[in-house]
């Protein structure tokens, strides 16, 4: 069962330069929440952070009512890159995160894995048979098995070309209708957020903060060609490049 994320006056540093300003963001079970703004804002530092990957910040991040001190069970993350292991099969790369790779459990974690992205007829192939699409599924496959309750995703379809990253934001949704873990996307593609988020969150410059809230209110399945979710990639650019005129005239 998946469980909110709490995100409280989040700071962060890289030396003498503040990358985070403050960050206070609450998302609720199962909610999808896409992270927009401009480069070196610090969307996948937030990432990093949720994901416990860095642990130098000031603030609080809770799964539920645990703090994320290190990297967790609890939290999944999807990295731009697929970074599978070439040695491994499919099903292997998918059963790596699993205490026990080799039991009949596993297993059936595995194929149902691999069901919700469409991948179940590939689990003896090697990544080198694997389209760029197809890999980064099984990434996704990756992070699922462990059945995370907060799901990261870091620019994760940024590398692949329209029509893929279009078909792969489907999967991702199918597999989040089976798995209904908290997600959190962050993305460049304002197409890509309304398209797949309750909430789109707008992030300033650096020091990053929210900035504005856009909750995407238009039921799924969405059709990509709905005026609302037009007017609302609108209100997402005007959002990002006020902010960033802004900053510029500051």
């Amino acid at each position: 069962m998946s469980r909110p994320l709490i995100i409280r006056e989040l700071r962060k540093r890289y030396g003498d330069r503040p990358v985070l300003g403050g960050l206070d963001v609450e998302i609720a079970p199962s909610e999808i929440v896409a992270i927009v703004g401009p480069s070196g804002c610090g969307k996948s530092t937030v990432l990093r952070l949720v994901a416990g990957l860095d642990t130098r910040y000031h603030g609080e991040i809770r799964v539920g009512d645990e703090t994320i001190c290190g990297p967790h069970p609890a939290v999944g993350l999807v990295f731009q890159e697929p970074r599978l292991f070439p040695w491994l099969d499919v099903a292997g790369n998918v059963a790596f995160g699993l205490h026990e790779r080799s039991s009949p459990r596993a297993a059936d974690l595995v194929r149902a894995a691999l069901a919700a992205v469409d991948l179940a007829p590939f689990g003896t192939a090697l990544p080198k048979e694997l389209s760029g699409g197809m890999a980064q599924r099984v990434a996704l496959a990756r992070s699922l098995v462990v059945e995370p309750q907060v799901l990261l995703l870091d620019e994760p379809f940024n590398a692949l070309d329209a029509f893929t990253r279009m078909r792969l934001q489907d999967h991702l949704l199918a597999a989040w209708a089976r798995y209904r873990p908290t997600l959190v996307l962050v993305t460049h593609d304002l197409d890509e957020a309304v398209y797949l988020a309750d909430r789109v969150l707008v992030l300033g410059e650096r020091p990053g903060r929210v900035i504005d809230v856009i909750p995407v209110a238009t039921p799924r399945p969405r059709d990509r060609r709905d005026p609302a979710l037009a007017a609302l990639r609108v209100a997402l650019l005007e959002a990002v490049h006020l902010e960033r005129t802004t900053a510029a005239v500051a």
